[in-house]
């Protein structure tokens, strides 16, 4: 296929009824700019950030209960921004907006494949009893209340009655070890956990009762844990009660939750998400970038561990229906989720590029456009979606959009996504999100375009992080963000802008290959190595060596024997469709690549470790997927080092 055409075009029908339409119209109404296209739109959204968000508001209707006197007060560094001033709202309230009397606005289903179809009516209710349980255990506005729990309607229920009460949530998935969960929300010091007693994947039954006693007894600020079950035994799932939460209003700055940072190489980040920027921002990017409209069935696969659980919690702000699985998207094979899918006819379909690049490697003859009539949008994140990937997926569901997403859980949020009225190009993130300054910036610190470089952030955004918890003097943020460049959000991703297709992330800019003074993104190596059949997995780590600048390791994981004949045929594939130079020095076989919880591959630990660091100086295994992947580096480290 041409790379300069366009998979996907919006029809002119697509352009004119989408929400980003709808809002562009509502600007020139209010502000009186007229915008030529959506670069002009954007252009306009970064640099007069008042009138941009206070347009969301309006557009929105946005509820303060106590009426902002200014929209945004700048500061030096812009970390220090001040949002909407002296205003009050509630997140809880804004979803509790699209209440629908006996309408489904959950379903789910896990492993077993039982189904549940959770009215609003059932969701509140069951919500509401949390809330008063919560209460009777003394939990008030700013406690923090955490969770272990997976993927599950009483989650969502857990932290409709936290956010009620205007308490601060936070949870892990219960893939968490106890040091792991430890590590995390024992910096919160806790009131009450919330917790399951055991979970399912893969097909096999977990206990968690004596990691959660374990947590209890580690962490003394909890005072109580409140288990949650499973089954839907307390459930009313018939009830025709409509129960409001009668939400506490909070400040905008005023905590919403906290996430993590993955952890790998140190004690977690507490990153703590301010109330009215989650609350905008998330209208922002799944209304207008991903056009969830009424009623749209929302899926994206993620575990309560990970930022898109949170994320997906915007579908409810804008009245879909979300659909969520409990359980391995591979269990008992890659079909399932593509059925839940289809069988739920699912509106927006969202998942991690491992499991579609996965999808295109078995070739799933189950996808096709008569089994997805109304999927509108397919949304990839977490990593790279390689442009064989697009093709693939384009060419089975002709009529539905892929939107690529990079942000993260700094954020909660993307920076760079979809835009339903732009033409899709294979391995592209089709633009720059409304309200999001980004710039690509070369080592000097000059705005660059059609290089590649480091992915930069201008003007501030409400979704970035209010602090760290517990990083008193901004200590740990300013040194995560703005230490590269003075007074710029540096993001970590290496990117290359096109003024044509849009954006291509090429992985993280501190996992870059350095050949001889040439740099490459990693993911520009996994996409070639995507393609081939015989290769499961892979990761690539980039060795300086005096003499040579570098020497390249290539690590994968084959379905067959690495022989000499399968060695030649990556570094042929490399050689032509990347570069001669990019051929590795050494390719070897590993049983598998280690991971994060979070599904990262961990290109810079395992170099550090490659490098003569100590695994425990670089590694904190709590935060890993598959923890024992990383002994064959361990063991084999000198060895490789000679090679």
């Amino acid at each position: 296929m041409d790379a300069n055409l366009p998979i996907w075009t919006p029809t002119s029908v697509d352009i004119s009824s989408s929400n980003l339409s709808s809002f562009q119209e509502f600007v020139t109404n209010k502000t009186g700019h007229k915008f030529e296209n959506y670069k002009a739109f954007h252009y306009w959204s970064v640099n007069e950030l008042s009138d941009f968000w206070e347009c969301i508001a309006l557009f929105f209707k946005i509820k303060f209960s106590k009426p902002y006197n200014y929209i945004l007060r700048s500061k030096k560094p812009f970390y220090k921004a001040e949002w909407f001033g002296n205003s009050m709202l509630s997140y809880v309230k804004h979803i509790e907006r699209n209440f629908k009397t006996n309408e489904n606005v959950i379903l789910y289903r896990n492993e077993k494949q039982e189904d549940k179809c959770i009215t609003w009516n059932s969701l509140f209710l069951k919500a509401s009893e949390i809330k008063n349980e919560l209460l009777n255990e003394g939990v008030k506005k700013g406690d923090c209340v955490v969770g272990y729990l997976s993927n599950h309607p009483i989650t969502i229920a857990a932290f409709l009655a936290t956010n009620s009460i205007g308490a601060v949530w936070s949870c892990c998935s219960p893939d968490f070890g106890t040091e792991s969960v430890i590590s995390r929300v024992g910096q919160l010091k806790p009131t009450l956990l919330i917790a399951i007693k055991e979970y399912s994947y893969n097909g096999k039954k977990y206990s968690l009762s004596e990691r959660v006693e374990s947590i209890k007894k580690a962490i003394p600020t909890i005072k109580t844990i409140l288990y949650c079950e499973t089954d839907f035994e307390s459930w009313n799932l018939n009830t025709e009660r409509v129960i409001s939460l009668d939400s506490v209003e909070v400040e905008y700055d005023h905590p919403i939750w906290v996430l993590y940072s993955s952890g790998t190489t140190g004690r977690p980040k507490s990153i703590t998400h301010r109330t009215g920027g989650m609350l905008m921002e998330h209208y922002k990017a799944i209304a207008l970038h991903q056009n969830l409209k009424q009623g749209d069935r929302f899926f994206w696969h993620t575990t309560t561990g990970w930022m898109m659980w949170n994320y997906a919690l915007g579908a409810l702000l804008c009245g879909g229906v979300l659909c969520i699985y409990d359980g391995s998207p591979s269990y008992p094979n890659l079909e399932i989720q593509w059925r839940f899918a289809s069988e739920k006819s699912i509106v927006h379909f969202g998942h991690g590029a491992s499991f579609f690049i996965e999808s295109m490697k078995k070739d799933l003859q189950y996808i096709n456009e008569n089994r997805f009539p109304k999927l509108k949008s397919i949304g990839s994140t977490g990593s790279p979606l390689s442009e064989e990937a697009f093709y693939w997926l384009q060419k089975k569901l002709p009529r539905t959009q892929l939107i690529s997403l990079s942000g993260g859980t700094d954020v909660c949020s993307a920076f760079l996504g979809g835009n339903p009225n732009l033409p899709v190009y294979a391995g592209y993130l089709q633009c720059e999100m409304l309200g999001a300054s980004v710039e690509c910036w070369n080592e000097k610190g000059e705005k660059i375009k059609n290089e590649t470089g480091e992915l930069v952030i201008t003007n501030p955004m409400p979704c970035m992080p209010t602090y760290f918890w517990g990083d008193f003097q901004n200590k740990i943020f300013k040194k995560s963000y703005f230490n590269k460049f003075k007074d710029v959000w540096t993001h970590g991703d290496w990117i290359q802008k096109s003024e044509t297709k849009g954006i291509k992330i090429l992985g993280r800019s501190d996992s870059t290959l350095n050949r001889k003074g040439v740099r490459i993104g990693t993911s520009e190596i996994y996409r070639i190595i995507d393609t081939l059949d015989e290769i499961e997995d892979s990761i690539i780590v980039d060795l300086p060596n005096i003499k040579d600048h570098s020497k390249l390791f290539l690590f994968v994981v084959t379905s067959k024997k690495l022989n000499s004949k399968l060695i030649d045929k990556i570094n042929n594939q490399l050689k032509i469709k990347c570069s001669p130079q990019y051929i590795p020095d050494k390719i070897i076989s590993v049983k598998e690549v280690p991971y994060t919880l979070s599904g990262k591959k961990l290109e810079i630990p395992v170099k550090k470790i490659l490098s003569g660091d100590a695994p425990a100086e670089v590694i904190n295994y709590g935060s890993l997927k598959n923890p024992k992947s990383l002994d064959f580096f361990i063991q084999n480290r000198e060895k490789l080092s000679f090679l």
